[in-house]
């Protein structure tokens, strides 16, 4: 087992470049040293020529700007990965495929204009499956390289779990936020449907695409939503006690023997530490949300490719090319009435909610561990029917295997109530340190 992890939350840096502790030039110096000495093994990073002298010229732009502590934007001199579905100025958008990049090309995300604008420098595009589907890239988990780190936001999940930055961009439109976080043992946030921009971000399934990201801890990622998020109430504190709902039933049964022993250890740790958890049966027929899902990101991946996927069919993985054709054989009946599902399901887990007067559902955030080897991502299956609901959804570092490999919780609230589910997070959190 090879491990390349390293400590690097987010909020502890934000403190120290603020405040003159850190320079940004000189952490970027340190971060050059991570890269350079990690990132051949980890491979969470795409290429780029000329990477440091960009960010000298970027990090010394931003001490430019901001020469006053007082004045500085709240991710001063922070360097973020931004996955490499997200368009970005200076940056040639791949998309982990064989496609002409400039076939792909448009204008910068807003999301990746609003961290540059809160003085965030890029550090680069991180590795995406292709098409942030299920074709993986080269990238490896850092806590142990013979095994994946998840996707389709593979290099983002990877990048932040070895240190190389505090923050990353990714997206989700099954559980390709959730998952890698779980897997590489890091803080991933799935907001509510709609909430993040996702305009510059090369589509999907544009129904259920999030934009979502990772950090090292769960104040990081509060500090992270105050840019990315679309009228983000900071500073509204969630109420107490927090009631949960614990997923039980054929939803649960999904997860492999590991992953239900290591959520029951997760449920325990709540209990110990005061919370009222009550095991509930919320999906009864998730087979049939499941399916309806996967039907609806074939037909809307088929939509969002028709105009690349005939010219460019040769040059797509089978995997990708499979989903196309499948979304073809989707009839205009069969979609809406998967994307009539999203609502409906979202309906039935709040009514659930407020039956019995939960704040929070948990969840396991993967079947089990990160499988061995790096031809496959895993199975977003515990993911699906979250994102398929839209519902804002957490995954927090929960345990270990005795391999060493993560193991995580997904925490998930009501359509909207993001502000207090990342609240709810950071005091849940400590109940598994």
């Amino acid at each position: 087992m090879t491990s390349t992890t390293a400590t690097a939350p987010l909020a502890p840096l934000v403190r120290r470049l603020r405040t003159d502790d850190l320079t940004p030039p000189a952490h970027l110096d340190r971060v050059r040293d991570r890269v350079e000495s990690v990132d051949p093994t980890v491979r969470a990073m795409v290429p780029e020529d000329d990477r440091w002298g960009r960010l000298e010229r970027d990090a010394s732009a931003v001490e430019a700007r901001h020469p006053d502590p007082a004045d500085r934007p709240s991710l001063y001199g922070v360097p973020v990965g931004v996955k490499d579905i997200f368009h970005a100025e200076g940056f040639e958008t791949r998309a982990g495929s064989k496609v002409p990049p400039e076939e792909l090309a448009g204008p910068e995300a807003s999301t990746v204009t609003a961290l540059e604008d809160a003085g965030a420098v890029v550090l680069g595009k991180t590795v995406t499956t292709e098409f942030a589907y299920f074709a993986p890239g080269p990238t490896r988990n850092p806590h142990d390289t013979a095994h994946t780190p998840g996707g389709s936001s593979s290099g983002s999940a990877a990048a932040v779990a070895a240190g190389l930055c505090p923050l990353a961009l990714g997206s989700q439109t099954i559980g390709s936020v959730n998952r890698p976080a779980a897997f590489c043992g890091v803080v991933g946030v799935k907001p509510s449907y709609g909430r993040v921009p996702v305009d510059g971000v090369l589509p999907v399934a544009p129904s259920v695409d999030t934009v979502g990201y990772f950090t090292q801890d769960v104040a990081g990622a509060a500090l992270a939503a105050g840019v990315l998020y679309d009228g983000w109430r900071g500073g509204h504190e969630a109420p107490t006690p927090v009631r949960i709902a614990a997923v039980d039933g054929p939803y649960l049964d999904q997860a492999s023997d590991a992953g239900r022993e290591h959520f029951r250890s997760h449920v325990g740790a709540l209990e110990a530490a005061g919370y009222d958890v009550e095991r509930v049966e919320l999906l009864p027929r998730v087979d049939d949300v499941n399916r309806r899902h996967e039907r609806l990101v074939a037909a809307e991946t088929a939509l969002s490719h028709a105009g690349l996927f005939p010219e460019h069919g040769d040059r797509y993985a089978p995997a990708t090319a499979d989903l196309i054709r499948e979304g073809h054989d989707v009839s205009v009946e069969e979609l809406a009435a998967a994307r009539a599902g999203r609502s409906a399901l979202r309906e039935r887990v709040h009514d659930r909610m407020d039956e019995g007067e939960f704040d929070l559902i948990v969840s396991p955030a993967a079947p089990g561990p990160a499988p061995e080897g790096i031809a496959s991502t895993g199975d977003p299956v515990m993911n699906l029917p979250w994102t398929h609901a839209g519902l804002p959804t957490v995954t927090l570092p929960a345990s270990e295997t005795d391999d060493g490999l993560p193991m995580g919780v997904q925490c998930t609230a009501r359509f909207g109530f993001d502000e207090w589910l990342l609240s709810w997070c950071r005091e849940l959190s400590g109940a598994f340190d």
